[in-house]
């Protein structure tokens, strides 16, 4: 029979293997697709102006919640990734870019003048309500919710949203309509 510290022993071991094992399968910017989809949780943000706006708001599309801040310079590198993507998808897809920083408008918007952001919609969240519904641990994370408002995966960390990697990752949640020109371009694209 096994001594108690033997039953110790091995348990830690499998603890440690287990969580050594879900460390390797993060991988920053990579999408990380969620099985099965679960609904996006319902918090309100505004528009720069204080409009509200809700996730409810863009059901039927395709929608990347991408969580950034002013301060945070891997989000500042991947913004104009976003904006290609938005450019590249149109009307099928809508990134929107929430930040964190509590500052508000005032502290955002020299940013999306600075950056060029003119297709990507920018919101706020000067409480971080909405990093806390999707249980943010950096960023940028982006979320993707699908045509239904279900959450569909996640990239934590910068990605480049315009390379044909991430578009064929997108492509499965587009509407079926489109999908067949999603990876056209995305072929375009790595050519």
């Amino acid at each position: 029979m096994a001594s108690l510290g033997t039953v110790a022993v091995a348990l830690l071991l499998a603890v440690m293997a287990a969580v050594a094992a879900s460390q390797d399968e993060f991988k920053p910017g990579e999408f990380i697709p969620l099985a099965p989809p679960q609904p996006a949780p319902e918090v309100s943000f505004t528009d720069t102006a204080g409009n509200p706006a809700a996730f409810s708001d863009f059901k039927g599309k395709l929608l990347l919640v991408n969580l950034w801040a002013t301060w945070c310079q891997p989000c500042l590198r991947e913004m104009p990734s976003l904006e290609k993507l938005q450019a590249i998808q149109g009307d099928q897809l809508i990134v929107a870019a929430i930040s964190e920083d509590r500052g508000g408008a005032k502290v955002v918007e020299p940013f999306i003048g600075k950056l060029g952001l003119a297709k990507v919609k920018v919101f706020l969240d000067p409480k971080s309500e909405v990093g806390h519904a999707f249980a943010v641990r950096g960023l940028p994370t982006t979320v993707v919710i699908d045509a239904e408002g279900k959450l569909v995966g996640r990239v934590e960390g910068a990605a480049e949203w315009d390379m044909p990697k991430m578009l064929m990752a997108l492509t499965p949640f587009l509407p079926a309509r489109k999908q067949g020109e999603a990876l056209k371009r995305a072929a375009r694209q790595g050519d």
